[in-house]
């Protein structure tokens, strides 16, 4: 049998985009009846095991997409090995998620998450955490359009 196909998303903390990436993932795996398998990381270890950010949990709470279960954790290289697609949230994430391949097949599973949007105008997902509620809305209608088209790809 098939393994599934297997999506992480990367941001710095794992509390504001990572998460919300993962579980817009999470409901559409819900709503399309898949079992792909699908988680979120950090780069950095600063709130290793803390739940999303409330401003986040509330914004995407309003959408219809609960992600009070999550927990953020760090990337750590065996991602590599245990995801097909790993999404990245901006540049510098790209760059310290790059720093731990191994070699060039593990790299050519990393990509920018808007990179799967062009249309939307950008390429680095804006991180939300110092500014207000209309950046956290922002950076949800950019990770849903990105995570949309990416899903449906592998449909």
């Amino acid at each position: 049998m098939n393994k599934p196909p297997s999506f992480l998303f990367v941001c710095l903390g794992n509390i504001c985009r990572s998460p919300l990436a993962e579980g817009i993932f999470l409901h559409l795996n819900e709503i399309h009846k898949k079992n792909f398998i699908i988680d979120s990381a950090g780069t950095a270890s600063y709130h290793v095991g803390e739940p999303p950010d409330p401003r986040t949990v509330r914004q995407a709470l309003g959408r219809g997409i609960d992600l009070r279960n999550l927990r953020a954790r760090q990337f750590k290289p065996n991602d590599f090995l245990k995801f097909d697609h790993i999404f990245v949230m901006d540049k510098s994430n790209l760059r310290n998620v790059l720093t731990l391949a191994s070699c060039d097949a593990d790299a050519s599973k990393v990509s920018l998450l808007l990179d799967h949007y062009p249309e939307c105008g950008l390429r680095e997902v804006p991180d939300p955490y110092y500014g207000g509620p209309e950046g956290f809305e922002e950076v949800f209608d950019l990770v849903y359009g990105a995570c949309e088209r990416i899903f449906k790809k592998h449909l």
